[in-house]
């Protein structure tokens, strides 16, 4: 019997190629009726034998497109109007509510890829190849419903044959917004310096020349050459050669990316990373690098199933990997760090640059004729530089290191991302000698993602986001702890739209929508007018595209956080409710959202700072914690920081506090940090007694730095968060049985790479198999090993309990005997490897400690673990094992960082659990 179905279809299924996938299913199961595009979703009217439309909507559910993602799928039975074909129908922009998700960008495809390097087909070499399963979506949507006019393509007329494809229901490109080629572009752009001056040569924009009088951009265009086009084919490869004759020469160029621009140098050049990282003043913070196959990177880093399959994935997010203790990097890279960030190329730009680049590596004189002559595959095995002559002729020997490019973010200090050329002329002046741009405009900052893979107990290995941006966001995050949200639930005051302003630091934020939570890509350090106009932006792009009114606010609790000043504002003149969100509650609360969890919990909020109930800087919390509110039930002892913020820029001075708190100014073991403190000893100690700008803090993370101070590991660093990360990667064999990576002299690397390695490919590929589990059992049996003498003690809190139980907890953890056994041991000359694990098996044990003393007496098995202090590798594995082996269930982020990056979801699951209570309140 012929039935009709109208089948709505939520989620991410636009600029996928659901409707060509509609297309092709209905021609399969004889299905009549049409498809379209509509702000809420796919709409289907299906008419077919009953049996047949039952096999259509499973085929819809269980194989739909790998870029798509179905939320829902909705059937209601209509009255059949007897159409005789399928088609698919222009895309609907009528009033209705918008529930489409909007996809992030994806990774060029195989599909693409191979054309890319096909001389045969027309999109040969063409730097802006896709089609439905790749290319840029979120970085050029205007608005919705996601059609060509609606994105930054409009500017770019399809050609003929590029129009045919687009409307062709069985072509890979069917309604691929941002299909072209090389006749309808966009186009490759190039400008450079004029005489490619040193470093010394070019003015600095960050520190003298204006950017915002019209002498300053007189002056840059003067400096900087005509821009120059590749409209065609040999254009496109003339700019591309270019690119790699500078790139070989040690120049820095600013590369046109999907979300922003790119600063990119040879990253085996030591000399154009050292110049890098001077005219950037980016002192110490590690680059991340840009590789071509997952082959290359074997050759340099472990990679196991996991990260393989992170690295390849449409998402393409920079993956922190373990380097190869027999790999040589150059120098500045990623110094006295176990792990290197790599990604692979993600654009078609990208494919071609690093092709090219590898080519000129391994042939000191590549002929443009080559391409022509035979397909080339992107790079599956490519095996590192080359001599010329060396062995037969499309072979490379392998050398210390596979060719390889620094992609780091193309901003100054502390601003956003540039993503305009124009802009990048001004801003990026003083740091590249050329612009590798383009003409299709992008419409939205997104900076890289970085992720990690990690242990998570019995689960096995999970990713961890470190930053969440391009590739993920603006996918929502599901408010799975919401219990009363029903689909039939018509009271519009237990569904608020909820906008979440985040924290000051590595800051997002959410917008909610029903039961979903829309987190921002990562915005940056809201310090500044640049990075809060971005925010503002950012913000005012995602109400539009997702229509969101807020009806209800939620900020930090910090009175002078920028945007909580945004909020107060906002609120006041509005009168929008608000709801203020203390940090580390919105950290425990982010992983309850993330997992559904409404009961309450035992929450570890362990980070660098967040602002106390009782106005002080918390960053070492235990909670009882629930959605509405948290129990502060144990803190690390206050200490003192003198300087305030000083004591984080300056880890001696946090040194300095910790002694003087636990009375340890006189152990001989801290006599090296106090002679390298100097005058400044005095001015401390001056600070701490009279009170004088010197917040008090239970902070870990600032427990971690001065542990790092004292063992001169890291007292001056140049970026934040370096001194625990120096701290962590000082554990060295210590930790995971294996040899710290030995760091070279710029001409010990230079000499290195002169020479011609005789491994093999086989041989490579037999040592990344062998080395993964003596590594893990090292690692495993490192957390047997706790020295009793770094136990954190437990003291009862005997402060007077005048204020409410959300600043005075039960329990103080007293740190003082891990510091003492930490001087004792430095004193008796233990290696610093083994000093370092020993503090941070002290912390693990602590946390298992805290959460075995909330259940002995509350009788909650949950654990909530959150904040920056769980982005350590080490520390995050070995207490998700430890809990679990004492019986915990345990909980981290998953789908966020665990740092700031998490914050504004946190306050937004903490906002709506009020609302929540105060409807009901209000209904009794």
């Amino acid at each position: 019997m012929i039935e009709a179905l109208d089948i709505q279809v939520k989620g991410i299924v636009q600029g996928v190629g659901f409707r060509p996938f509609v297309y092709r299913m209905a021609k399969k199961y004889l299905i009549n009726g049409w498809v379209l595009n509509a702000t809420d979703g796919v709409f289907i009217h299906a008419e077919a034998e009953s049996k047949l439309l039952d096999e259509f909507v499973l085929e819809l559910s269980e194989n739909p497109p790998a870029a798509s993602r179905v939320e829902k799928i909705e059937l209601k039975e209509v009255p059949l109007e007897d159409f005789d074909s399928f088609e698919i129908r222009f895309s609907d922009s009528g009033a209705v509510e918008k529930t489409t998700l909007v996809s992030p960008d994806l990774a060029t495809c195989d599909d693409c890829a191979n054309e890319l390097f096909n001389p045969n087909d027309r999109r040969f070499r063409y730097p802006f190849i896709n089609c439905t399963n790749c290319g840029p979506r979120f970085t050029i949507i205007e608005k919705l419903p996601y059609d060509r006019k609606s994105t930054s393509m409009k500017d770019f007329p399809m050609c003929e044959r590029c129009a045919a494809e687009y409307g062709d229901p069985l072509d890979r490109r069917f309604h691929a917004q941002p299909d072209a080629c090389f006749e309808c572009g966009p186009h490759l752009s190039w400008r450079e310096h004029e005489g490619l001056p040193d470093a010394s040569d070019v003015p600095d924009t960050q520190a003298g020349v204006s950017r915002e009088t019209r002498e300053a951009t007189d002056a840059i265009n003067a400096s900087l050459g005509p821009v120059t086009w590749g409209i065609t084919r040999e254009e496109s490869d003339a700019i591309l050669a270019r690119a790699v004759e500078l790139l070989l020469a040690g120049k820095i160029l600013a590369v046109k990316g999907l979300g922003g621009f790119h600063l990119v140098c040879d990253a085996n050049n030591a000399d154009a990373v050292a110049l890098l990282r001077t005219r950037k003043r980016r002192e110490g913070k590690a680059f991340a690098v840009m590789m071509g196959s997952v082959d290359d990177v074997r050759r340099v880093c472990s990679v196991n199933d996991a990260e393989e399959a992170a690295l390849t994935g449409s998402q393409r997010p920079i993956v922190l990997l373990k380097k190869r203790a027999d790999a040589l990097f150059a120098p500045g890279l990623a110094d006295d760090l176990p792990e290197l960030g790599v990604m692979l190329p993600y654009t078609p730009l990208q494919h071609l640059l690093l092709h090219d680049f590898e080519e000129a590596t391994c042939h000191p004189e590549p002929s443009t004729a080559q391409w022509a002559v035979e397909p080339r595959a992107p790079r599956s095995g490519a095996q590192g530089n080359c001599t010329s002559g060396s062995e037969a002729e499309g072979s490379c020997a392998v050398t210390a290191v596979p060719p390889m490019l620094v992609m780091t973010s193309g901003n100054i200090h502390d601003e956003p991302i540039v993503i305009d050329d124009e802009d990048a002329y001004e801003k990026l002046f003083g740091v590249a000698d050329a612009f590798l741009g383009h003409d299709r405009a992008i419409r939205a900052r997104y900076d890289d993602s970085v992720v990690r893979i990690i242990r998570a107990g019995s689960a096995g290995d999970a990713i961890q986001f470190i930053r969440r941006a391009r590739g993920y966001a603006p996918l929502p995050v599901s408010l799975a702890c919401q219990p009363t949200k029903q689909a039939d639930c018509c009271d519009a005051k237990l569904v608020p739209s909820i906008f979440a302003t985040g924290p000051e630091q590595k800051n997002t934020f959410t917008l909610t929508r029903d039961s979903e939570a829309f987190v921002s890509q990562h915005i940056g350090d809201m310090e500044n007018a640049e990075t809060y106009d971005a925010w503002l932006a950012a913000k005012q792009r995602y109400e539009t595209l997702f229509e969101i009114n807020p009806t209800r606010i939620a900020c930090d609790l910090h009175p002078e956080y920028l945007t909580s000043k945004w909020a107060h504002d906002q609120a006041r003149t509005t009168g929008v409710p608000l709801t203020e969100v203390q940090h580390h509650h919105a950290h425990i609360a982010a992983v309850m959202g993330e997992h559904g969890l409404t009961d309450a919990v035992c929450g570890i909020a362990f980070d660098g700072t967040g602002y106390g109930m009782d106005g002080a800087i918390w960053g070492g919390e235990v909670l009882l914690a629930n959605l509405r509110a948290f129990e502060r039930f144990a803190n690390f002892a206050y200490v003192p920081m003198p300087g305030g913020a000083a004591a984080v820029k300056h880890p001696l001075r946090m040194a300095y506090g910790v002694l003087w708190a636990f009375d340890l100014l006189d152990h001989p073991g801290a006599a090296r940090a106090l002679e390298a403190l100097g005058s400044q000893a005095a001015v401390c100690d001056q600070m701490i007694e009279q009170g004088i700008n010197t917040p008090m803090t239970s902070s870990v993370g600032r427990l971690f730095d001065a542990a790092s101070a004292l063992l001169s590991i890291c007292s001056e660093p140049a970026y934040e968060g370096e001194p625990a990360i120096l701290l962590e990667a000082a554990m060295g064999s210590a930790a995971d049985g294996q040899n710290t990576q030995t760091n070279v002299s710029r001409e010990t690397f230079a000499a290195s790479q002169s020479e011609v390695a005789s491994a093999t490919q086989s041989e490579a590929a037999t040592r990344a198999e062998t080395e993964a589990a003596p590594q893990a059992q090292a690692e495993d049996n490192a957390a047997d090993q706790v020295d009793e003498r770094y136990a954190i003690a437990v003291v009862k809190n005997t402060a007077t309990a005048e204020s409410t139980a959300q600043d005075t907890s039960v329990v103080l953890f007293d740190a003082a005997p891990t510091f003492a056994a930490l001087l004792d041991d430095l004193a008796a000359g233990v290696p610093v490897s083994v000093i370092a694990r020993r503090f941070h098996d002290a912390f693990v044990q602590a946390i298992v400690m805290a959460a075995e003393l909330v259940r002995s007496l509350y009788g909650i098995e949950t654990v909530a673990l959150s904040g920056g202090v769980f982005m350590n590798r080490y520390v995050v594995e070995h207490t998700l094992s430890a809990l679990e082996e004492s019986g915990f269930t345990a909980a981290v982020n998953r789908d966020l960082p665990p740092n700031d990056g998490c914050i504004s979801f946190g306050q937004a699951v903490v906002a709506w659990a009020t609302n929540e209570e105060s409807a009901a309140t209000d209904d009794a």
